[in-house]
């Protein structure tokens, strides 16, 4: 391939011949930064010569970087125009084939996925010349590696030239030869090309859907030979199979021929195989339904929950919601309950996690009365977990737990609870929990929840309201972790929200004034600084002239300048929440102008950016 240009000024006829040279080019870097631009390669060169030069210098490319290879491979479906249109697609198939036989796995996955995009491109009568016989040619190829590749371009193929059964003899003979190849391949002697196999079976039989016949008869026999593989890797990638055939044939085969395979898998001797049982069990079960799935699949899932393996454990406890409600009350509390009552103390954390995340959704399948007695205690037992993931993921059920157990089981079940997470050790709960307050204040309706002094630690102690309020909400203002104080300033502009200026103005503004008047932690004044401005967004105008401003102002002098600046802000968005010419708005651009004048530039710089904006 020589670098003359076929068309532009000479300048790009300069940059084509530069990027030319460079896919000859022994810097890895220069090749793939050619390799990158071959459309516009292409382009200059024109259709005919991209045809005649381009793809053969692909072909022939002989690159010893995988990742050279691979880039090639991902950009050459990008030619299609470059070549011609759909009319010369097919000239895009050689340099393909010849990436698709290659070692290194990720390069033929990518061939593949370009031969496939192609291969849709094709008409009929191209992918009968064309593409087809690509497909033989790579299943009855020498190396394994062109015969992986084959497996995933039969779909493609079959589809192309399938006319539901209105082709003529010669698509009807080049069907039958690719179906013949495929079952072959199911069949070969190399596990990687049955794996394949077992992998495209389920699209293969898609292709072929009109042909009920050709399922029943040869893709059921493939999935059986499959399914008795030796190699557990063929054998789980043949349970993903269930799934898409029983979608596919009918009822009387998905109990003669489909489930009988799931059971015998969901006790398989490898634990990777159940794993994929349990993983793919309840889809099953949705396809063949509830009555038939009751007598055989429901005892195989129950039993996966207790399987000796962690990882089958996960995959089973991660549907355990999914499977009450498919299963019904009944079924649910005397079967599958009492397991994941055993799950919740699982040795494994990672089984606990996944327990966590979905205990409660099956509250609605149970019923309130149900769930008090025997939801509520595992979700408590969860939540008190000693791994943080398990805690975190209770917490992002909470919501779930209120809408069944209702308010009165609420407070007095699970907001002791909630008390203890909003002091714990690990910081990412503790956020959990702070996101969460808004959800539980809105659910409960009132927010006496966080002030009653039932919410004690003890009987013996008797706190006041504002003790208890310290113990949840502004306590996080003065946390150790920066993520923990500004969530704790935007929890309490939620709850301002919620409740109103008034609830603010009584519980909250009192102590950030006293926060800012007597903490010696700068970070914790810093932290209150900005909340003041939350709240002005929230609170009344009244609110802002008689309580928020005063504090602030006050606060403008303090000795740390980061509190200050941060002021600066605060005092921005309440002038925006002020009536334009009132006399408040007035004292507050005052202050602003005091604080342009400061010693240190940050504050100087915020105090002009707040005042600028009016």
């Amino acid at each position: 391939m020589n670098s003359g240009g076929g068309g532009g000024g000479p300048d790009d006829v300069v940059a084509v011949a530069a990027l030319i040279d460079e896919l000859k080019s022994e810097d890895v870097r220069l090749r793939l930064n050619s390799i990158s631009r071959l459309s516009t390669i292409a382009a200059a060169l024109g259709p005919e010569r991209t045809r005649n030069e381009l793809v053969p210098f692909l072909v022939d490319m002989n690159d010893d970087d995988d990742e050279c290879l691979m880039a090639v491979a991902e950009h050459i479906p990008s030619l299609v125009t470059s070549v011609g249109g759909d009319e010369f697609v097919h000239a895009l198939l050689l340099p393909l084939e010849s990436l698709s036989t290659v070692e290194e796995t990720v390069v033929r996955q990518k061939a593949v996925e370009g031969l496939v995009k192609v291969g849709e491109r094709c008409d009929r009568a191209s992918a009968m010349e064309h593409f087809c016989p690509l497909v033989k040619r790579l299943a009855t190829g020498e190396w394994f590696t062109a015969r992986v590749s084959a497996c995933g371009l039969f779909a493609c193929a079959l589809e192309k030239v399938s006319s539901n059964g209105n082709g003529g003899e010669e698509e009807k003979k080049m069907i039958a030869q690719l179906r013949s190849l495929f079952g072959q391949l199911c069949d070969d002697e190399t596990p990687m090309v049955r794996r394949a196999a077992a992998t495209n079976l389920g699209k293969v039989a898609e292709a072929s859907v009109e042909d009920k016949q050709f399922i029943n008869d040869e893709v059921l026999n493939w999935f059986g030979k499959l399914t008795a593989d030796e190699q557990d890797s063929v054998r789980l990638l043949a349970v993903d199979d269930c799934v898409s055939l029983s979608k596919l044939v009918s009822e009387e085969e998905r109990l003669k021929s489909i489930v009988p395979v799931a059971l015998k898998f969901s006790s398989d001797t490898s634990w990777r195989v159940r794993y994929a049982v349990a993983q793919q069990i309840y889809e099953l079960c949705e396809i063949i339904g509830a009555d038939f799935a009751r007598e055989d699949l429901f005892p195989a899932y129950e039993n996966l929950l207790e399987d000796a393996e962690a990882e089958v454990r996960i995959a089973a406890a991660a549907k355990v919601s999914k499977f009450c409600a498919l299963a019904g009350p009944e079924r649910s509390r005397e079967n599958i309950i009492p397991r994941v009552r055993e799950l919740a103390k699982d040795a494994s954390q990672h089984v606990r996690a996944a327990l966590a995340s979905v205990v409660m959704e099956s509250a609605p399948t149970l019923g309130k009365e149900e769930t008090v007695n025997q939801l509520l205690p595992i979700f408590l037992v969860l939540l008190k977990d000693e791994f943080p993931d398990v805690r975190l993921n209770v917490i992002g059920k909470l919501d779930q737990v209120n809408e069944v157990i209702g308010v009165d089981t609420l407070s007095k079940e699970l907001l002791p609870a909630i008390k203890d997470l909003a002091e714990d050790r690990h910081w990412r709960v503790r956020l959990a929990i702070i996101e969460y307050i808004p959800i539980l204040a809105t659910q409960t309706g009132e927010s006496s929840f966080l002030f009653s002094k039932e919410a004690s630690t003890s009987d013996s102690e008797n706190n006041s309201a504002e003790d208890v309020l310290n113990s949840l909400c502004l306590r996080w203002l003065a946390d150790p972790v920066s993520s923990i104080r500004q969530a704790a300033g935007q929890n309490l502009q939620n709850l301002t929200a919620l409740f109103g200026s008034a609830w603010a103005k009584e519980h909250v503004i009192p102590k950030l004034e006293s926060l800012l008047q007597t903490e010696k932690n700068y970070l914790v004044r810093v932290t209150v600084a900005s909340t003041l401005g939350m709240l002005a967004e929230k609170v009344d105008e009244g609110d802002i002239t008689g309580t928020l401003f005063p504090i602030a102002k006050a606060a403008a002098a303090d000795s740390v300048a980061n509190v200050r600046f941060n002021i600066a802000k605060s005092l921005e968005k309440m002038a925006k929440s002020v009536s334009a010419g009132s006399a408040i708005r007035t004292e507050i651009l005052e202050v602003l102008d005091g604080l342009k004048a400061d010693a240190d530039v940050d504050v100087q710089f915020y105090a002009s950016e707040a005042r600028n904006a009016f």
